[in-house]
């Protein structure tokens, strides 16, 4: 095995020193988009041991007055997908008339959605363990004129 110059010991160790400071600078002042040389949030922090859980949901009523759950599945679009975009469905549910266009496009032979809803569901928190309540809280609503 060849010995390592002094040029390339020193490079080595400037590269390493340098990574060790963003990790370092990164931990204390970084954010989730600078990952890896910042903390990963999602996992560095825990919830509070006593607040309720939400559990968020989309819910179409049809012109029948049939309630229906809108997934991936029947309508396209994730749960994560509305869950990012939040505070834009409440500040403008009328971008909810596009979930109903993507439901009739997926689900061509089901009755049109005429109101579609954000709900969350509040699960019942206690010493980090559930407590078996629930609230709901509808916080976007549209529906067809």
């Amino acid at each position: 095995m060849e010995t390592l110059s002094t040029r390339g010991r020193t490079v080595r160790v400037a590269v390493t020193a340098l990574g060790a400071l963003l990790l370092l600078l990164g931990t204390f002042w970084g954010q989730d988009d600078d990952f890896p040389f910042g903390p990963f949030r999602m996992y560095s922090t825990a919830p509070d041991p006593n607040a309720d859980a939400p559990d968020t949901r989309v819910e179409g009523v049809d012109t029948t007055g049939r309630t229906i759950v809108l997934t991936e599945a029947n309508s396209g679009l994730r749960r994560a997908e509305i869950e990012g975009q939040q505070r834009a469905y409440i500040d403008d549910p009328g971008r909810l008339r596009q979930i109903a266009a993507a439901y009739a496009e997926k689900s061509p032979g089901a009755a049109p959605l005429r109101t579609v809803r954000i709900v969350i569901r509040w699960e019942g928190i206690e010493h980090s363990r559930p407590t078996g309540t629930s609230r709901d809280e509808t916080i976007a609503t549209w529906t067809a004129p």
